[in-house]
């Protein structure tokens, strides 16, 4: 894979506004149960802006992963199918850390992340991209364009 100090540099404010993100005081409530990641269960797929898919992909490929595909069941493909833990945790998406299932008291305020997703759309812009992308689709994309 070529280095592009582009993306690099997209990538890491990325991860810059996940860290902001953690630091925030705004309590959930998540249990860890995963049902947010049956998306076919709860009736929703995150959408990544093009940053956050190439940091999903990198956190794939990291984890030695090359294959993408959505599961039968209509989970998330980085949740594992024993454990119900994602395989890329500190790379997952902002929708998930956001915690947009019912069972962390449902999605964060958008008060609560405007700027930050206001930062993730202009890195989106900056990288080419034209918004959010469901996440499937999102993740194939970057994992092509790293090869």
């Amino acid at each position: 894979m070529k280095r592009d100090p582009a993306l690099n540099e997209a990538m890491r404010e990325v991860r810059e506004i996940y860290a902001e993100w953690s630091h925030r005081p705004i309590e959930r409530n998540c249990t860890g149960i995963a049902d947010c990641c049956r998306f076919r269960l709860v009736g929703h797929t995150p959408y990544l802006t093009k940053g956050e898919a190439f940091v999903a992909a990198k956190a794939w490929r990291a984890a030695g992963r090359k294959e993408f595909e959505m599961p039968a069941d209509g989970s998330c493909p980085f949740l594992h199918p024993e454990s119900g833990k994602c395989r890329i945790y500190d790379g997952r998406p902002f929708g998930c850390r956001t915690h947009f299932c019912a069972a962390a008291g449902g999605p964060a305020k958008r008060e609560d992340v405007r700027d930050l997703i206001q930062r993730l759309e202009e890195i989106d812009a900056r990288l080419g991209g034209n918004g959010a992308v469901s996440l499937p689709t999102a993740v194939r994309d970057a994992l092509r364009s790293l090869r």
